[in-house]
């Protein structure tokens, strides 16, 4: 054990960071044995209390990952015993599961904790789990989202997400779905989904950007790793491009955000634009039309590019969104290839693009700070002020408010 007597302040910080970094691989485990999700987040998250009134008075453990394994199993182990438990299965059934439930994770060596994080990723995207939440699956499960969180990245009600999430979870029990890494057959039906969720997890991490411990980082060591295992996937590839080409524009210094064109790419990371352009390149083949995510690499590519060229090639990025919107027209990238338009050809004809996007456009930020700049660039300074406004109150990231609160009043001097 570690010294005796640290703050609380301490220990949870200390807790915050094992959640971050290990909640996954701890669920992964807790949950393969009987196939029970709930279980494990309940057994976890009653460790992680007994850690924050445990710790203040006995020290951080050496090891804060193994010490709420062990806790958490031992609840698992209490639970599976319990008179409670068992009425709801029959004492056979009951008997029979705990016993294995208890066995094999008492063989595991808390001090060489497996990742199972990836078995787990292609139980949530199973064929019997609903295709509308399989991502929200993932990301609670995997990588730690709340169900508030998600609801609000996926624009439905917290309570309505929720309710979806247990369900997935309990037909996951039900179903006895392995905890394995699917065969060749199976991957193409299962991989978009578990690309998409390591996809999500770095886009609602991205506040954290530039922190190697972050969620985010955990996003992209998970594209990197599924890529590596998986050997000849492009797209599986082409994420792990995606990911890793973000990540290195995202150490740009400084608390503030700054807008892709406004940032020196002297600060840069060299060796993580190298390693996404060495992942873009396995994703290549020849002959065979790129996928959405080998697009949105190598449009990260282009823009990196600026490291070494000191431009940034519009022409290129205006038929790098072309082609994306062509196969992918998510709001997201449909508001991107309108910003882009609006540079290479004109501000109007960027807008007349943003004007032409359905309804829900009106919620989602990105269009109304791209619409502010288009709008700027026109000189209609009022309504740029009031886009950036109406941006400004629809953006979570405190670092994003703030630029675009910024750009509402330099326009209205």
């Amino acid at each position: 054990m570690g010294r005796v007597g640290v703050t609380g302040e301490t220990v949870a910080r200390v807790a915050e960071r094992t959640a971050r970094a290990s909640y996954g691989r701890l669920v992964a485990l807790l949950a393969a044995p009987a196939g029970d999700l709930q279980l494990a987040e309940d057994t976890l998250a009653h460790a992680f209390e007994q850690a924050l009134t445990t710790w203040p008075r006995d020290g951080v453990p050496d090891n804060p990952e193994s010490w709420l394994l062990t806790v958490a199993r031992n609840r698992q182990r209490d639970l599976w015993k319990s008179a409670a438990h068992r009425r709801n299965r029959s004492l056979e059934a009951a008997t029979d599961l705990g016993a294995d439930v208890v066995e094999s994770l008492h063989d595991l060596d808390p001090d060489r904790i497996p990742d199972r994080r990836l078995a787990l990723l292609f139980v949530c995207a199973h064929p019997a789990i609903a295709a509308g939440v399989r991502t929200p699956l993932m990301l609670q499960a995997v990588l730690g989202f709340d169900a508030a969180q998600i609801a609000r990245a996926f624009a439905v009600p917290a309570g309505a997400m929720s309710q979806r999430l247990v369900r997935a979870k309990r037909r996951i029990r039900d179903a006895k779905i392995p905890f394995v890494v699917p065969g060749r057959q199976a991957m193409p039906e299962r991989l978009p989904s578990v690309l998409e969720a390591v996809y999500g997890c770095y886009a609602l991490a991205f506040s954290e950007r530039g922190e190697g411990a972050s969620v985010a980082g955990e996003a992209r060591y998970l594209a990197v790793t599924i890529a590596r295992l998986l050997g000849d996937e492009p797209e599986a590839w082409a994420l792990a491009a995606l990911l890793t080409l973000a990540s290195a524009r995202a150490t740009t210094s400084g608390d503030g955000y700054l807008p892709l064109e406004d940032q020196d790419p002297d600060e840069w990371d060299r060796r993580l634009i190298a390693e996404g352009e060495s992942y873009l390149r396995r994703a290549e083949r020849p002959g065979r039309a790129p996928g959405r995510f080998q697009l949105e690499a190598a449009i990260q590519a282009v823009h990196c590019d600026r490291a070494r060229s000191g431009a940034t090639d519009w022409d290129t990025l205006c038929t790098l969104y072309t082609a994306l919107v062509a196969i992918a027209p998510s709001l997201g990238s449909r508001v991107a290839r309108a910003a882009v338009v609006g540079r290479t050809r004109s501000p109007e004809t960027g807008l007349s693009l943003l004007d032409a996007l359905p309804v829900e456009r009106e919620r989602f930020q990105p269009y109304h700070a791209a619409r502010g700049d288009l709008l700027a660039r026109l000189g209609r300074h009022q309504d740029a002020v009031a886009a950036y406004a109406r941006a400004s109150t629809l953006s979570t990231d405190p670092a994003v408010r703030t630029f675009l609160e910024r750009r509402a009043e330099e326009l209205s001097r």
